[in-house]
C-alpha cells in the first residue's frame, strides 16, 4: 500500500510547499527573510538548560586519580 506524501506547509505564511521547492522549508524568499528577521530581532529563542545552583561549575577538567 504506497504512503500518502506529507503536506508540508510553510512555517510563515502556512501555503502548501514541496519539498523539491528552492525556498523550502518555506514557499518564497520573502517568507525566508521574514523567518531570519525573527531570529535576528530575538523573536524566537533556544532556552538554555537548567542547572543545579547547589553544584558549582567547574572550570578546569576534573583531575585524573593516578
Amino acid at each position: 500500500m504506497p504512503r500518502k506524501p506529507a503536506k508540508l506547509r510553510c512555517p510563515i505564511c502556512k501555503k502548501p510547499v514541496k519539498s523539491t521547492a528552492p525556498d523550502f522549508p518555506f514557499c518564497t524568499e520573502r517568507c525566508r527573510l521574514i523567518d531570519l528577521g525573527k531570529w535576528s530581532s530575538g523573536s524566537y529563542v533556544i532556552s538554555s538548560s537548567v542547572t543545579d545552583a547547589e553544584e558549582p561549575i567547574r572550570e578546569d577538567p576534573p583531575e585524573d586519580p593516578e
